[in-house]
């Protein structure tokens, strides 16, 4: 069920997510929320996939709101009390114009099936295709912002603890700046108040994006908040726990005097341990037979599975897959190139054409090696969530991942077995490679 709608109307968490549905709940209830839409999770996969019918609803569906745009992330699973995701799922602030908000959900998509969100799903057990609902929002432009808990997080002591930065909240949340710290009473009553550090303030460009504003050294230790301001918050703190309950982790901003709500969620406890999106590839089936595991497929079972492919730019210097992570992601190179390297060693080069991941679609297993991008790169990606109910609906297309494997594995023990049988007098002379694989 693709479907856009006004916050208010968001409810069903399993359509819109969990920050959805709370900014939703804050709407109803006449909390001070900017204005915005909540996108269902299968609207936000065909946007990435680049469906025009879609990217045009969304378009249609924030007319009304007033640029420059917060696109946010809103799992179904997500800021609950046992996983928040956060620093996993991506927010892509200061989007210029409604034409940049196809991209920047596609950026959030791709975010919620990056190798640091499935090794984070893995480690918490929820190791299960994440539907990814999107929130856009206005996007302030707030002199103070910062996070408030209802509930002190460390010790469990009934109080209300600020930290607050001058600028987007960004700042305090990526840990850019030693915060104003403070600590309220449920009646408001002022226990503490300490200075901070902030050198930096997040500020938007005005062609969209972010960047890092040097602050006067007197102001840097200055506190950002007064009395009323603080008195403010504690009124705000009581009307979350009002609505969703007690133990509220809330991020908040001012802008022109008045407060405003971001978003509420659960503390988390911690129970376990801007472009249009682009054209598909150019020849995707003829980039999925380069592949080792789908080169005997016939063409309709290529086409299959390539209709499941997505783009994801990677900019120059970013990191792909790390080492050690969980995988859940195949990708073909398009354009650019990266290195992949293990425990520091560079062990390959590669481009246009090149692929990497493919045996984490069927064991989402553990990356044995890292891959950054040494240039601007454009991949096309497949996920483990996609991939396997295709291949669970097509016993046709399993029988030959299942040759393709045991080909493979046929190969390397013929490259063993030769290995074992060279005369000791060769035995140090490399035996014959087996077939190019790279599982990483």
């Amino acid at each position: 069920m693709k479907k856009v709608v006004p916050f208010a109307k968001a409810q069903d968490t399993s359509l819109y997510g969990s920050k959805a549905v709370g900014l939703g709940d804050a709407a109803r209830h006449g909390l001070p929320v900017p204005p915005g839409v909540a996108l269902s999770g299968d609207l936000v996969e065909a946007v990435a996939a680049g469906d025009d019918a879609c990217i045009e609803k969304v378009t249609k569906a924030i007319a009304g709101l007033s640029p420059p745009f917060a696109v946010r992330s809103s799992a179904a699973d997500e800021d609950g009390a046992a996983a928040s995701f956060a620093g996993q799922h991506i927010t892509v602030l200061n989007v210029h114009s409604a034409d940049d908000v196809p991209g920047a959900i596609r950026e959030v998509w791709w975010s919620a099936n990056s190798d640091a969100a499935i090794t984070y799903r893995q480690r918490v057990g929820l190791f299960t295709r994440p539907s990814v609902g999107v929130v856009v929002q206005t996007l302030l432009d707030p002199a103070v912002a910062g996070v408030m808990f209802t509930e002190h997080p460390v010790t469990g002591v009934d109080e209300r603890l600020v930290e607050a930065s001058w600028g987007l909240g960004e700042a305090v949340v990526a840990g850019l700046v030693v915060p104003d710290h403070f600590r309220l009473d449920r009646s408001g009553q002022v226990l503490e108040r300490r200075p901070g550090r902030k050198r930096i303030a997040v500020r938007p460009l005005p062609n969209g994006g972010t960047f890092e504003e040097q602050v006067a050294p007197a102001r840097a230790s200055e506190l950002c908040l007064g009395d009323a301001e603080l008195a403010a918050l504690g009124e705000l703190a009581l009307q979350c726990e009002k609505v969703y309950g007690p133990r509220r982790d809330i991020e908040w901003a001012y802008q022109d005097g008045t407060l405003y709500l971001l978003q509420c969620r659960a503390v988390t406890t911690g129970k376990s341990a801007g472009q249009a999106p682009a054209a598909p590839p150019r020849d995707p089936v003829a980039a999925l037979r380069r592949v080792e595991l789908f080169a005997d497929m016939d063409r309709r079972q290529a086409e299959q599975i390539a209709r499941l492919l997505k783009e994801r730019p990677f900019a120059k210097g970013e990191t792909v897959i790390v080492e050690g992570t969980g995988g859940a992601a195949f990708f073909i190179i398009e354009s650019g190139e990266a290195t992949v390297s293990s425990k520091g060693v560079t062990l390959a080069t590669l481009g246009p054409g090149d692929y990497f991941g493919e045996i984490a679609l069927i064991d989402g297993g553990p990356r044995s090696a890292t891959v950054t991008a040494t240039t601007n790169m454009v991949c096309y990606g497949l996920t483990f969530w996609e991939f396997r109910p295709l291949i669970e609906r097509n016993g046709t297309i399993g029988w030959k991942l299942l040759q393709a494997l045991a080909k493979r594995l046929r190969a390397v023990d013929q490259a063993t077995i030769a290995g074992a049988l060279q005369p000791e007098a060769t035995a140090a002379a490399p035996a014959t490679p087996a077939p190019a694989a790279q599982p990483f």
